[in-house]
């Protein structure tokens, strides 16, 4: 049976890492990175960012936005502070990984992160307006939400979704801007098979980190979730082996 798609905190080690999530999905993304990150003893959390996890889609529009999700990586930085912890790295896969790079730009303290499959540098993107809507159509049949109710919520989806796109494009664009701010260590992952995000975007995030030592780990033939596809155990042995270096 699947995991629940909702924030998850496993702690294990004194050393901690936050792990976002990507656009329409959720923390499920990164459980299986975070297990084999728990064995290596460290403490993982994983925040459900808002509006995501719902039978609805609609309520991703309706209740998120980039300024509440950046609250929500805030927010998630102060829990892992609360809970006693000084070492802390923060990582993101798509979505994800635009608010990880934006938690390193506002928060020195952290001690390094990164972002696998993240638009936050924008290079001829393909279509999120298609994935977002057959994800949303997927949502609903396993909710198995009333077929005339589906399809007058598609129908909304499909008139509402590139308004909050356009706001996600915006936000990312002030990240890419302040990319130099981050002088923490900073680990990019990106399959070179990405059908969501142009791979060229990645190689763009890496060379507008000018003050950041960059471990940048391609992933030939993979797809966008690197975290649960092809690639992930390759994507595990790269991160644990930078986590080593930033924990040192």
């Amino acid at each position: 049976m699947q995991a629940p798609n909702k924030s998850f905190y496993f702690e294990h080690g004194p050393k901690a890492i936050i792990l976002m999530h990507a656009f329409a999905s959720g923390p499920v993304d990164v459980r299986l990175l975070a297990r084999r990150l728990e064995r290596s003893n460290y403490s993982i959390y994983a925040p459900l960012l808002t509006g995501h996890g719902t039978p609805d889609f609609k309520d991703i529009i309706l209740q998120g936005s980039p300024e509440i999700w950046l609250e929500d990586t805030q927010q998630a930085i102060q829990f892992m502070k609360h809970q006693g912890f000084e070492d802390i790295s923060i990582f993101g896969i798509s979505l994800g990984g635009i608010f990880s790079a934006r938690a390193l730009e506002l928060h020195p303290e952290l001690v390094g992160g990164g972002s696998f499959g993240s638009p936050i540098v924008r290079k001829r993107q393909f279509s999120v307006h298609n994935t977002f809507m057959q994800m949303a159509r997927a949502n609903y049949l396993r909710y198995k939400t009333d077929p005339k109710v589906m399809a007058d919520k598609l129908q909304w989806l499909d008139e509402h979704i590139d308004d909050l796109l356009k706001r996600i494009s915006d936000f990312s664009a002030v990240v890419a801007s302040d990319l130099p701010k981050i002088h923490q260590p900073y680990f990019i992952g990106q399959g070179m098979s990405d059908e969501i995000v142009n791979p060229e975007s990645s190689q763009l995030v890496r060379d507008q980190l000018v003050n950041s030592k960059v471990s940048y780990h391609e992933y030939p033939n993979a797809s966008h979730m690197i975290t649960v596809n092809s690639a992930h155990q390759q994507l595990e042995i790269d991160l644990s082996n930078f986590l080593t270096k930033i924990y040192e």
